[in-house]
């Protein structure tokens, strides 16, 4: 006579046999690709569906256009980014615009005022033409999605900053500083906002996300104590300060002086 209760043991104990071994087979099982297969499709004018998307995108491109190619503002004349050693008349211009723009935005936020204005200059990738100003012009200017950061830094680390201004040798975009480099390569007579420097005073500096975050080496963004993120593209701030003016106003201030 068959003892069931041994069978059955039994049976379970072949049944997790074979669930453990086909879990490790499984596991252990190696895929690779052996072959890739590729056609080329032509398109072409007379594609019927090319044709078919081109008419349902034409609405969307004539109004994008024209909201791109609307006249926002006159520019007296042609800023360009390569005229200049230590600064230039878009850059301080950008400069300027941003801690203009951006104080507004900080002031509603936060209750606070932005002190100096530091951005790159590879981040300005085309000239403000002379004449007609459009959205089109600022999206050429900064094609990149950048928005607005404030850092809280110390004098100390101002001055940081400052000299790493002068060893750069870049006339990137500066505002609400000036300073004078001597014949040493170093920096005197530092004004913020038309105050003396003051190694304890904390000082609000605008700039755009990716230096913020130390790019472009300025690492001194880094050491902030405070950091606001005002979520106000560059880009926007131009095409708002674009919207608010008829005619462009070309800084011609000097802000570094070299002796």
């Amino acid at each position: 006579m068959v003892n069931l209760k041994k069978y059955n043991d039994f049976l379970k104990l072949f049944v997790i046999f074979l669930t453990l071994n086909s879990i490790a087979s499984c596991s252990n099982q190696q895929y690779y690709v052996t072959k890739i297969e590729g056609k080329k499709v032509p398109i072409n004018n007379t594609n019927s569906q090319v044709a078919a998307i081109e008419n349902f995108v034409a609405p969307y491109r004539e109004h994008i256009n024209k909201d791109l190619d609307n006249v926002l503002a006159i520019c007296p004349e042609t800023l360009d980014k390569s005229t200049g050693k230590w600064q230039t008349k878009i850059g301080n211009l950008m400069a300027d615009v941003t801690l203009q723009y951006g104080t507004k935005a900080f002031q509603l936020r936060d209750k606070k005022s932005i002190d100096i204005c530091l951005l790159n200059s590879g981040g300005i990738r085309s000239i403000l033409p002379k004449g007609n100003v459009t959205a089109r012009t600022a999206f050429e200017i900064m094609p990149f999605e950048n928005s607005l950061v404030v850092i809280a830094l110390k004098g100390e680390q101002i001055i940081e900053m400052v000299n790493f201004f002068i060893a750069e040798k870049k006339p990137h975009p500066l505002a609400g500083i000036t300073f004078t480099i001597d014949k040493n390569k170093l920096a005197k007579n530092i004004v913020i906002q038309g105050k003396p420097i003051q190694n304890d005073a904390i000082y609000y500096v605008g700039t755009n996300d990716y230096l913020a975050n130390g790019g472009d080496n300025m690492n001194f963004f880094k050491k902030g104590i405070q950091k606001f993120d005002l979520e106000y593209k560059l880009r926007n701030i131009l095409i708002d300060y674009f919207k608010d003016v008829e005619t462009i106003a070309v800084p011609n201030d000097v802000r570094i002086t070299e002796e």
